[in-house]
């Protein structure tokens, strides 16, 4: 596991609202004044102890048992009830059968231990614990060995539909799915495989890219209808809601390479494809290929 107090950029192109320090094993969160939880002793205090215990577990730790407070408590129950809804009009089908494979409880968070037990017997991968996000190649080179690094914060209770960073929520509620289920599993590693092998960091950054516009934020057609799979989208009432109202374009690498995205805030482009089989040869040959000289009409 990396040193948490310098691995703490965002899994994107600006750095994370919190920072976290490690002070001779003393842990520190600060948050900017823009972030929900600005101020909010309570909760800081919750971020510290959640980070800490990430920082300190030893590799192959199970993660750290959370007490999670009444306000996590909420806010978990909160945006599954409103997620469940938004799920059912919205969300893939392929989605929604992975989800329920997850099994996750609707009126509390789970233990990520439990998560990743379920995940791990299914497909083998694991979601071990980071005090927060992580650098793209650290986070990416994890996948490569089936390995989710997730935090095991709750968004903040002022701010249930949207959380600045990728919480408990966005990792679980989001990601889970995909990595119970072994077609997409074997993409979140062939993404791993292709950062490994990449020196340029250029490259990786367009890696990133691609994984945003077809992971994370990906869209696909199911019967007519443009359906939701990505992962960020999934995991956000406010995305959910008006996911509709962007400008929605057909898949199409050059154009992804060259989208500007910001992880932080509502994305005002998002790519379709025609099917999940389309989006899953598209994204497999696109990771398997990638090389350090690869060319494209990227702009950084």
């Amino acid at each position: 596991m990396a040193d948490q107090s310098t691995d703490v950029t965002m899994r994107g192109r600006r750095p994370g609202p919190a920072l976290i320090d490690n002070n001779d094993g003393e842990i520190s969160v600060t948050l900017p004044e823009a972030h929900p939880g600005y101020g909010d002793q309570r909760y800081i205090e919750r971020r510290e102890w959640i980070a800490a215990a990430a920082i300190h577990a030893r590799p192959g730790d199970p993660a750290s048992h959370v007490v999670y407070s009444g306000d996590d408590r909420r806010v978990w129950q909160l945006v599954r009830e409103e997620l469940h809804d938004l799920h059912q009009r919205h969300a893939s089908s392929v989605y929604l059968e992975s989800l329920s494979t997850l099994g996750l409880p609707s009126h509390r968070p789970p233990q990520l231990r439990d998560v990743s037990d379920t995940i791990e017997k299914a497909t083998g991968f694991r979601m071990t614990p980071v005090a927060g996000s992580v650098s793209a190649r650290g986070f990416y080179e994890s996948l490569a060995d089936r390995n989710f690094r997730s935090t095991q914060y709750i968004r903040h209770v002022s701010r249930p539909g949207f959380s600045p960073e990728p919480d408990m929520i966005h990792e679980v509620v989001g990601h889970g799915p995909h990595l119970v289920n072994e077609r997409w599993a074997q993409l979140y590693q062939l993404a791993g495989d292709a950062v490994r092998r990449l020196q340029n960091s250029e490259v990786v950054e367009l890696v990133s890219r691609i994984f945003w516009f077809g992971v994370e934020c990906g869209l696909v057609r199911e019967g007519g209808e443009v359906k939701v799979w990505g992962a960020s989208l999934l995991s956000s009432v406010r995305e959910l809601r008006q996911f509709q109202n962007t400008d929605i374009r057909p898949l199409d690498l050059a154009a992804m390479a060259n989208q500007d995205y910001d992880s932080h805030a509502h994305q005002p482009v998002l790519f379709v494809a025609d099917s999940h089989a389309r989006l899953e040869d598209f994204l497999g040959e696109f990771f398997t290929t990638v090389e350090d000289d690869s060319t494209y009409a990227v702009k950084f």
